[in-house]
């Protein structure tokens, strides 16, 4: 089953209201986007809809970040669309490479 890496914009609120949120971006200096990096065996519209709507699965697990289901504006596909479909240790090394060259950039990234 292929995996995809995908981003969310936050809400910038999320900077000022989420202390571990602003603990883990001191590089922030508030001009970039507040963003989310996760990866997903679905396609990442379906992904971020599971987060808006605090999506719980048959074993009434939550598989949506509470993160993204108060503060997700909208999917940021120019930042990921060039990732290729992954298998599922790619893609969570991959989360995890894209996130902190996101950091680097002054973006303040958020991923598990």
């Amino acid at each position: 089953m292929p995996y995809t890496v995908y981003v969310i914009e936050l809400s910038k609120k999320v900077f000022t209201e989420n202390r571990k949120f602003r603990e883990a971006n001191p590089q922030f200096n508030g001009v970039l986007e507040c963003l989310y990096v996760g990866m997903t065996s679905k396609t990442p519209q379906e992904r971020f809809k599971q987060h808006k709507t605090g999506y719980v699965n048959r074993k009434g697990h939550k598989l949506s970040a509470n993160i993204v289901e108060k503060y997700g504006v909208y999917l940021r596909p120019s930042l990921y669309n060039h990732l290729p479909p992954m298998t599922r240790s790619e893609a969570l090394k991959m989360e995890k490479q894209l996130a902190l060259e996101l950091r680097r950039k002054r973006y303040a990234v958020w991923f598990n």
